[in-house]
């Protein structure tokens, strides 16, 4: 081997040491990502959005292109266990560097993969700011996830679904408007009381339908759903419930107040 040969390949190997162990680049507002720029929610939004989710150390957290992983840490830093996914993998690395130094290393991690193929079925708190198409492509998945599942998207509305709450942060320049939306149970189709069939259309959280009893159909007003609660009126009698499975139960309160269950019928 001559000595120009030795020496070229000596730099080679080098160079290739060298870019195996250098840092990634800091990241930067505007980067370009797999399927949008990235922009950070600012400081006091990500403080907003943890705030308006309820988040406490119960939660599982996760949030879909993670960046540089502020939302991931801040919830962590609540006692939160949080997940962040991010397809970027300098952003992944720059997000654990920034957990350990925080300290939360422990509570927040992060993985490299695509958004859309991530499993999110055991989160209890999404934090997000994804543009509109991200959202509407993820909304199914949204759908699926257990009744009670808080979602807070900044900026961006989830297309067909109905906010809980939005707020924002002062001053209100950009990126500062945050809305709530919470994941209602499946009540839709019969359910069956111990004298009269309910009937229910659903909506997201907005619930519809008949109570028959003895060939007589009342139709609900005000039926609504919070996660697994239920509320609805009928002939000015307010019923309050909670569905578990095929099967919910509660209070009715009118003139009297007595307990009321009803089953899914298959």
């Amino acid at each position: 081997m001559n000595r120009c040969y030795r020496a070229c390949v000596i730099l080679i190997c080098l160079l290739l040491t060298g870019a195996a162990g250098a840092q990634p680049a800091a990241p930067f507002e505007g980067q370009p990502g797999k399927d949008v720029v990235w922009i950070p929610s600012p400081r006091d939004m990500v403080e907003k959005m943890l705030d308006m989710a309820r988040v406490t150390p119960q939660d599982y957290v996760i949030d879909l292109g993670s960046g540089d992983g502020r939302n991931v840490i801040a919830a962590a830093k609540r006692g939160a266990r949080a997940l962040g996914v991010e397809y970027d993998p300098g952003l992944v690395e720059v997000s654990r560097r920034n957990a350990a130094a925080a300290g939360v290393a422990d509570k927040a991690s992060f993985v490299q993969n695509d958004m859309f193929e991530a499993d999110i079925s055991q989160a209890t708190v999404m934090i997000l700011f994804l543009i509109p198409d991200n959202l509407r492509k993820l909304a199914t998945k949204f759908r699926a996830l257990k009744p009670g599942t808080r979602i807070v998207s900044n900026t961006y509305d989830i297309a067909g679904w109905y906010p809980e709450a939005t707020d924002r942060t002062a001053p209100c320049l950009s990126w500062c408007i945050a809305t709530l939306y919470v994941v209602p149970a499946e009540v839709a189709g019969a359910w069956r009381l111990p004298d009269a069939e309910l009937t229910l259309e659903q909506d997201m959280q907005l619930v519809f339908g008949t109570y028959e009893t003895s060939g007589i159909a009342v139709r609900l007003e005000g039926g609504r759903l919070n996660g697994n609660e239920i509320r609805f009126t009928l002939n000015g009698v307010a019923y309050e419930g909670r569905i578990t499975g095929d099967r919910m139960e509660g209070i009715a309160k009118g003139r009297t107040t007595h307990t009321w269950s009803a089953t899914r019928v298959p």
